[in-house]
């Protein structure tokens, strides 16, 4: 069966968001256009790295080509993700590019699969491979992407103050104490 790709070439919005509460949260990467909505499901690291990523691939942008980014925070979507939330996979691998001719960071995600990915397969419309996201942003909405990206991954559970690891609602086991149970303020 061939690969579908779904690609977005202006999208209206494209932003991280969760579904749960802190410490069981999903994490999507949801694409619109037009009528059309695609929504992935991934991991919290992967949505830090992409964030990261993005933002020093913008950097190296404004660097070699004098693209200037605004510094208001007008282009920010804070709205929740679009609803019904229909996964339509769980991401393996990204892609990450500058599209030239058009001037738009160029993001691939593709699905998780059981066989090995040649590399050749990631920004490619080859008929063989994972099924696959496609999805070119200007500057601006690359940015604004990685800003929100930022904020979602850093909402979630607060870090211990001795260990840093996340505490749940009712304390957590901190290595810092020879793992006694560690109670936070909100559990009391």
């Amino acid at each position: 069966m061939s690969r579908v790709i779904h690609v977005f070439r202006q999208p209206k919005r494209f932003v991280a968001g969760t579904v749960g509460e802190p410490g069981e949260r999903a994490f999507y990467l949801q694409a619109m256009e037009d009528a059309r909505t695609v929504s992935v499901l991934l991991e919290k690291q992967q949505v830090s790295v992409l964030a990261e990523r993005i933002s020093a691939l913008l950097t190296e942008i404004v660097r070699r080509f004098g693209t200037e980014l605004p510094d208001d925070e007008t282009s920010q979507d804070n709205d929740p993700l679009s609803v019904p939330l229909e996964e339509e996979f769980r991401v393996g691998t990204m892609g990450l590019g500058w599209d030239a001719d058009s001037r738009s960071i160029v993001v691939e995600l593709l699905a998780v699969t059981d066989e090995e990915i040649d590399e050749s397969v990631v920004l490619d419309d080859t008929d063989e491979g994972p099924d696959a996201v496609r999805v070119f942003l200007s500057p601006v909405q690359a940015k604004a992407f990685a800003e929100r990206a930022e904020m979602v991954v850093s909402a979630g559970r607060a870090p211990c103050p001795l260990c840093a690891e996340p505490l749940d609602p009712h304390g957590h086991v901190c290595v810092r104490l020879n793992g006694f149970h560690r109670r936070s303020a909100v559990a009391d």
